[in-house]
């Protein structure tokens, strides 16, 4: 795939260099915090990927800057993060670990179906609205155990419940 300028320095695809670049600073934040204004403003970055994420998406649609490299970059910068806010928290909470593997396990597979559906001629649809819905939650709740790090573990057990029921239902439901 040939690449042109226009294209490489779109404004939704520089969006998603820009969230590729927060991956790195948002590790850095959370694992040398020390107080919570330190877990703030990790949470901060995430607040602020999550906003070009959708700036991205809502510039390429509204002015037609869709193009196939912000087809790639979008949907790596998200797993990306979404990875890294995992590995994060697992550094903190531990108990966590088998919510990360469900996420690990679900982008795997589909990722494995994608490549299978690519190499078959056909065309993928795209992120779908309980796709969508999955990763707001997931955003979401990921951001209160971010923010508030002493949380008790009865209500840090109940946003884990949250977050696993909607992985699955977007996992089943991509099936």
């Amino acid at each position: 795939m040939k690449l042109s300028k226009k294209e490489l320095f779109s404004i939704p695809n520089c969006l998603s260099y820009l969230r590729l670049i927060m991956i790195p600073i948002f590790i850095y934040f959370y694992l040398t915090a020390h107080s919570l204004k330190d877990y703030y403003k990790a949470a901060i970055i995430i607040i602020l990927s999550g906003a070009t994420d959708i700036a991205d998406g809502y510039i390429a649609r509204r002015y037609g800057l869709i193009t196939e490299l912000g087809k790639l970059l979008d949907p790596i910068a998200d797993k990306l993060t979404q990875a890294a806010i995992f590995i994060c928290l697992l550094y903190r909470y531990w108990s966590l670990w088998p919510l990360a593997l469900l996420f690990f396990v679900k982008e795997l597979s589909m990722a494995v179906s994608g490549i299978v559906l690519l190499r078959r001629g056909k065309k993928l649809s795209g992120a779908m609205w309980f796709g969508k819905l999955s990763t707001l939650v997931f955003y979401f709740c990921m951001l209160i155990l971010l923010a508030f790090p002493t949380l008790p573990q009865g209500i840090r057990n109940i946003i884990m419940l949250i977050v696993a029921m909607f992985l699955l239902l977007a996992f089943i439901l991509y099936s």
